[in-house]
């Protein structure tokens, strides 16, 4: 694939891998990018997954024939990036190796060496000559490993953005919903708790002149549309703010009680003209679809059974991930239920007191087994107090 006259596309299709970073579930697979820059000296973007090294040395091959490559940019260290650099190196025993300080480290515990007779160590503001072209050096530690780099192509505007704008999903089928249900869920995944640094790698970008992004995962952005847009969402995404006016329901229910109260809840909050009303149950829906949309969304309830005098595993693993994430900025309500000793919203709220920005509502709805008229009544109440 060709991205510019001079930069052509040498990535990689995943559709073995069932699990991605071994949690993330990936139906339409996963793509592991690189790319090569053609000009007087040749240039290596980063390689891919260990299973996909014979196909992609070829696919290099077969962009540049017999030539010699110069350099090898290594912008990230993550295994699913990294991983063939030990092959790179023996094939191309000319070429340098080209990384920050600390992904050298990194590679001496992967590879057991460091490359150091044959490494150029970048750091911010460095560049990179390859005749045409030169490639300029931006930091972006924890974006979302401390190692990382992103470059600049400043003749052709290209930034290879290492993870940033990532998503799941190969590059050779068409994704139905487009390229923002899985950049979001990707993004809140992965890279969610690092909401400043990525705030700060904005800043940074903002003063580039950006007409192509090439990121480690997921479609080049070619367009000025496509550009600004994602650049928008991780501006809203980073910061933590509301995307879309709407409620995300997260639910566990052992007998259908809660599941019931939850439905219930959900058609109130529809008849009350919520413009969006997301409901997941945590024992069955993707985890991270749930956690995408309590970020997607300005109101979250959550609501649950107690358990062993506390809150219910699914439950308490939900309010784990959103606050690994830096979960903040949100409204949050709480449904319980407890035949005899309703404690599971007591147990829910002290695991969220410590964020940043989280307003509780003053109304909890207690079933003590079955949902009854009170119930009802009470969900009016909650419905009215969330969507205030």
């Amino acid at each position: 694939m060709k991205v510019t006259e001079d930069i052509k596309y040498i990535g990689v299709n995943d559709h073995q891998v069932d699990l991605f970073e071994g949690q993330f579930e990936v139906p339409l697979g996963m793509a592991y990018n690189s790319y090569v820059i053609k000009d007087g000296k040749i240039a290596v973007m980063d390689t891919v997954d260990r299973h996909f090294g014979d196909e992609w040395l070829k696919n290099l091959k077969s962009e540049i024939g017999d030539a010699a490559v110069d350099y090898l940019v290594v912008q990230h260290m993550e295994p699913d990036h990294s991983a063939n650099i030990a092959a790179f190196a023996a094939a191309y025993p000319a070429a340098k190796i080209v990384a920050s300080l600390p992904a050298f480290a990194m590679m001496k515990n992967y590879f057991g060496t460091d490359y150091a007779d044959r490494r150029v160590v970048i750091k911010e503001g460095d560049t990179l000559a390859l005749g045409r072209h030169t490639l300029a050096f931006v930091a972006a530690p924890m974006v979302h490993w401390p190692e990382v780099m992103v470059t600049y192509d400043t003749t052709d505007k290209v930034l290879f953005s290492a993870d940033g704008f990532g998503k799941f999903g190969a590059n050779d089928v068409a994704d139905p919903e487009g390229w923002d249900c899985e950049a979001r869920r990707y993004y809140f995944g992965i890279v969610g708790k690092f909401g400043p640094n990525v705030q700060a790698l904005l800043k940074k970008a903002a003063g580039l002149d950006i007409r192509t992004i090439c990121p480690l995962h997921g479609p080049v952005l070619a367009t000025p549309e496509e550009i600004a847009h994602a650049l928008q969402q991780y501006t809203t995404w980073s910061a933590y703010d509301v995307e879309t006016p709407g409620v995300s329901i997260a639910y566990t229910s052992v007998y259908g009680h809660t599941k019931a109260a939850v439905e219930k809840f959900a058609a109130i909050l529809k008849a009350k003209g919520c413009p969006k009303v997301a409901v997941a149950d945590l024992a069955r829906d993707d985890m991270y679809e749930t956690i995408e949309d309590a970020f997607r969304y300005g109101k979250l309830v959550l609501a649950t059974t107690t358990y062993n005098t506390g809150v219910f595993p699914f439950m308490r693993d939900f309010i784990n991930h959103l606050a690994a994430r830096c979960y903040q900025k949100r409204k949050i309500g709480f449904i319980e239920n407890g035949t005899w000793a309703p404690a599971a919203a007591k147990g829910m709220k002290a695991m969220l007191e410590g964020l940043k920005d989280i307003t509780f509502c003053a109304n909890t709805v207690t079933i003590k087994g079955a949902v009854t008229d009170a119930t009802v009544a009470a969900l009016e109440t909650l419905a009215d107090e969330i969507l205030a």
